[in-house]
């Protein structure tokens, strides 16, 4: 899709939003004098839908500090922007590894993570999270003529060898199939899928709201979904903003923000970053 076309596309998602932006303050407000006029947002920008890098400027994406000539878009990016327009700071995103954000964001490096990042008990011990501002449901993805392919339940992959994302609830989760071979984890999402189409496992754990996007550039592959009670147990409803311990008024008001969004925006904002995600 040319970035026209894709601009008009999110306008469209993120005309309600904005009109909530309108009580945003002008000014930051005077408890986040500590941030210098910057909401330093870190994420992979390897996780499409939620966020993935261009390298070509647009009406809706945001440079990416530490990356010359890269630009993070995505749904996190937009939420993101939301947060910083509510908060009257600039925003300034920041490409990390997965399992190097929440020690940056203890050290100072960046202000909150938000990439599809889910409250785990785990993560709740070392920073707080916001409101969740998108929901999830875990799967299973094969290849077309797997075995697997017509499992119901978590527990037909038994003896599987199954790969997930390294310190993610895509890989912890792998735990609770009885049987299961679980292989050691790899770094990001479309290092999974390199595996499953390489024939290096039997399935991969995924969120089920990308499926249609994994499934478009790999024609080959089968997603399963569970009934209740047959899948995964997540303890948590989906993705969060991270933030350090001691920003209590930073979250009070990363929470308003939130608030603003409604359900509907939020669909319309996910349908978006689906259709304009780059396969």
């Amino acid at each position: 899709m040319s970035n026209l076309r894709r601009f008009f596309a999110l306008f469209l998602a993120l005309a309600t939003v904005f009109s909530f932006a309108a009580i945003a303050t002008a000014e930051p407000a005077e408890e986040l004098a500590y941030l210098n006029g910057q909401l330093r947002v870190g994420m992979e920008c390897a996780y499409a839908p939620s966020n993935w890098q261009e390298s070509a400027a647009s009406d809706t994406n945001v440079p990416v500090e530490n990356v010359p000539g890269a630009y993070a878009e995505g749904y996190d990016v937009q939420i993101a922007r939301i947060i910083a327009d509510y908060l009257g700071l600039e925003l300034v995103i920041v490409k990390m590894d997965w399992d190097g954000l929440i020690e940056a964001l203890n050290q100072g490096q960046i202000d909150a993570i938000i990439a599809g990042m889910a409250d785990t008990a785990a993560r709740r011990e070392a920073i707080n999270f916001s409101d969740p501002y998108h929901s999830t449901v875990y799967g299973m993805m094969v290849n077309a003529g797997s075995p697997f392919e017509n499992a119901t339940s978590i527990q037909d992959f038994s003896g599987a060898s199954v790969l997930g994302q390294r310190d993610t609830m895509l890989d912890t989760v792998i735990d609770q199939i009885e049987g299961v071979n679980h292989l050691t984890a790899v770094a990001s999402v479309p290092d999974m899928i390199a595996r499953l189409n390489q024939g290096a496992c039997d399935a991969i754990t995924v969120n089920m709201e990308s499926v249609p996007v994994y499934l478009a550039a790999n024609p080959d592959f089968v997603a399963i979904s569970f009934e209740e009670g047959q899948g995964f147990e997540l303890g948590f409803t989906g993705s969060c903003v991270g933030l350090r311990k001691s920003d209590d008024a930073l979250l009070a008001l990363v929470n308003e923000a939130l608030a603003t969004v409604d359900q509907e925006t939020r669909d319309a904002m996910w349908d978006t970053a689906v259709n304009t995600q780059p396969n």
